[in-house]
């Protein structure tokens, strides 16, 4: 099952790279960030201006680095995504068949993960390292309850390298490992690491890195304009608080995450979502509404731990499915009614007009010096120590520092407004040392040759 998802993961991530329909944020940022390190070069990267620790604290780029040295090339980081999100149904099988589970309920748990709607779908939306630490997750649970600290304390560490905010989910379910889990050690360990780690993160590294708040503090701004002052607004104005988890956008955003595994939850045996609260609320409070669908990267710390619950929930006999067969069948219709495998014949193909004359356009750009490109150009060029991705408002002075420019006048791609290809080619053609080197289909190439 796990050699099987892992190929259709990663072959349906291939697919839709190769369709151009990733973009430059993140994909792009991630690749040229991990090529910068395999060769030795400061992670800078251009599209965020700013060292990628500055960002999400993610070291765990360095790590994938290694990769890249072998032979740089951004589907390592499919691979890795596509190996994570699968390799995870291991140490869950695992918890299942400790937890007291036949072997074919564990078998069914293990599928039920791997058809979550969530995982096929975030595995489409770029690359994001949060899908390293979902095995982690697991395998901390697990040898938490073996008893096993040092790997406890492994696994810990790891997650906490994939990105600052799961300092906050590590931390939770150390609580929840002390208290309910009776775990005492692992527990307080979990604590101090977590919310060691964030405040080390969110208040030295972060700021030592990049002169902005950190990243997406914008989205809880009417609880503050810094990571303490939105804490501190948690505690002082709950009404804030209230408003937003008793809403029809939280009830939508349960309505999206639980019916998949709702016939496996018990009122009873839900203490494993203790450690879910933080991302939980995270999603629940946030201005942005991507943090509450199935698509993006931000429920993945949730599901480790609706699915030990549901585990605690068929160890006691709970339960409406407790076969083997109808688990996954109810897992298969959760799947056909929310993945998103339609858009490989609908929004995928949308490029498809295109698509040749992108190809040649893009093997027109024979060295590493900078680029500028339409969004979804952009991760099949980033590659380079400057690469960025075109964009309304940019001056002859700001053209002027790139070698090549690539646009696809007739899909300029998610989020940039059409008319940004034909002002920027009236700008080239006004510049004497920009020549136009290819022209196909409303794919253009411009060279400075000055």
């Amino acid at each position: 099952m796990i050699g099987v998802s892992t190929l259709i993961l990663f072959g349906c991530s291939s697919l839709r790279h190769a369709l151009f329909q990733s973009s430059a944020s993140d994909l792009g940022i991630f690749d040229q960030v991990v090529y910068l390190i395999s060769q030795g070069q400061p992670p800078i990267s251009s599209l965020l201006n700013f060292h990628i620790l500055g960002d999400h604290v993610a070291w765990v780029f360095y790590l994938l680095a290694l990769l890249y040295k072998v032979y740089p090339d951004v589907h390592w980081l499919f691979a890795v995504q596509a190996i994570s999100l699968s390799l995870a149904a291991f140490p869950l099988w695992q918890l299942a068949r400790e937890a007291g589970l036949k072997e074919s309920q564990a078998t069914a748990i293990a599928a039920v993960y791997l058809l979550y709607p969530l995982v096929f779908n975030i595995n489409l939306f770029d690359f994001h390292t949060e899908v390293m630490a979902v095995p982690a997750l697991f395998w901390a649970i697990l040898t938490a309850r073996r008893g096993q600290t040092a790997w406890f304390c492994c696994a810990v560490i790891f997650v906490l390298g994939c990105k600052a905010v799961l300092a906050l989910t590590v931390a939770a379910m150390g609580v929840w490992l002390l208290v309910f889990e009776k775990r005492r050690l692992c527990g307080v360990i979990a604590i101090i690491a977590g919310v060691a780690w964030f405040v080390l993160a969110t208040q030295v590294i972060i700021p030592m890195f990049n002169p902005t708040e950190v990243s997406a503090i914008a989205r809880y701004a009417y609880l503050g304009n810094s990571v303490m002052e939105v804490a501190k607004n948690l505690v002082l104005k709950p009404n804030l608080i209230f408003q937003k988890v008793f809403s029809l956008d939280t009830l939508e955003y349960f309505a999206l995450l639980l019916p998949p595994l709702i016939w496996g939850l018990s009122p009873r045996h839900l203490t494993p979502l203790v450690a879910a609260i933080p991302a939980l609320m995270l999603n629940i409070l946030a201005d942005y509404p991507y943090q509450r669908d199935l698509i993006h990267q931000y429920s993945l710390p949730v599901l480790p731990f609706l699915l030990v619950a549901v585990i605690s929930s068929l160890k006691k006999g709970r339960g409406w499915l407790q076969n083997q067969r109808t688990i996954i069948l109810w897992s298969l219709v959760a799947f056909v009614a929310l993945a998103k495998f339609g858009y490989f014949w609908s929004r995928y193909v949308s490029y498809l007009d295109t698509w040749q004359a992108t190809r040649d356009a893009i093997a027109l750009v024979q060295t590493k010096e900078s680029v500028l490109a339409s969004g979804h150009i952009v991760p099949h060029l980033s590659h380079r120590p400057l690469i960025q991705s075109a964009m309304p408002g940019l001056k002859p002075a700001d053209l002027s520092q790139f070698k090549y420019v690539l646009l696809n006048l007739r899909h300029p791609g998610l989020g940039s407004p059409p008319e940004i290809g034909p002002n920027l080619v009236n700008q080239l053609k006004q510049m004497p040392q920009f020549q136009l080197r290819y022209q196909r289909d409303d794919v253009v190439v411009f060279e400075k040759v000055i």
